[in-house]
């Protein structure tokens, strides 16, 4: 494992020692929106890399049913982001820190995410995010559907293809914006998907 520079790491009113290293542990990143196939995307690189994955929608519900929190499973994504992300955002410092690999998915994981990391952890996190073209969600809506539950049972729904189209041609303007990696699907899910 390759030493880095002495960097101080403050946990809120306490601090690590100034020779404490970040050492390397991959987080891998992976969002989009609702259906685009991010749980099946980190059980492949779980079957592949052997690292572990945490769904952000697992803990929101942990949260939810253990009464820690206010949101329901109705909140508006924002709420839930905000309530989320700094959960979130402090495992990956402790798994980078830990040198642990980790594969977090969800639909919680803000744009402009890499201004809560200095440089040394953002050199450990590799993102992607998925998004269907809206081609691809017009020609494909009855297969996205039928294909939701391929790694977890989800609660019966009733999705809006325009919001669905809305907000992934969204994702895909904010991904180029911030110059992030992203995978547009725009005809065969599985031939797209394995540009990873």
């Amino acid at each position: 494992i390759a030493e880095t520079p002495d960097i101080q790491i403050v946990y809120g009113n306490r601090s690590l020692p100034e020779n404490h290293h970040v050492r390397n542990g991959m987080i891998i990143l992976i969002a989009g929106d609702t259906r685009t196939g991010k749980t099946v995307l980190a059980q492949k690189l779980l079957e592949k890399y052997s690292y572990p994955y945490l769904s952000i929608d697992h803990l929101k519900m942990g949260l939810i049913r253990s009464g820690r929190c206010r949101l329901s499973p109705d909140s508006e994504d924002d709420e839930l982001t905000q309530y989320l992300w700094p959960i979130i955002r402090e495992i990956i410092k402790t798994n980078i820190e830990n040198s642990q690999n980790l594969i977090i998915e969800g639909c919680y994981i803000p744009f402009g995410w890499e201004k809560d990391f200095l440089p040394r952890y953002r050199e450990q996190i590799k993102y992607i995010c998925l998004i269907f073209s809206k081609q691809y969600i017009e020609t494909r809506f009855e297969d996205i559907l039928a294909f939701e539950n391929a790694i977890e049972k989800r609660l019966p729904s009733n999705p809006d293809k325009d919001r669905m189209i809305q907000t992934n041609e969204c994702n895909l303007k904010l991904c180029e914006l911030h110059n992030y990696r992203y995978i547009l699907v725009e005809s065969d899910y599985r031939t797209d998907i394995g540009e990873l």
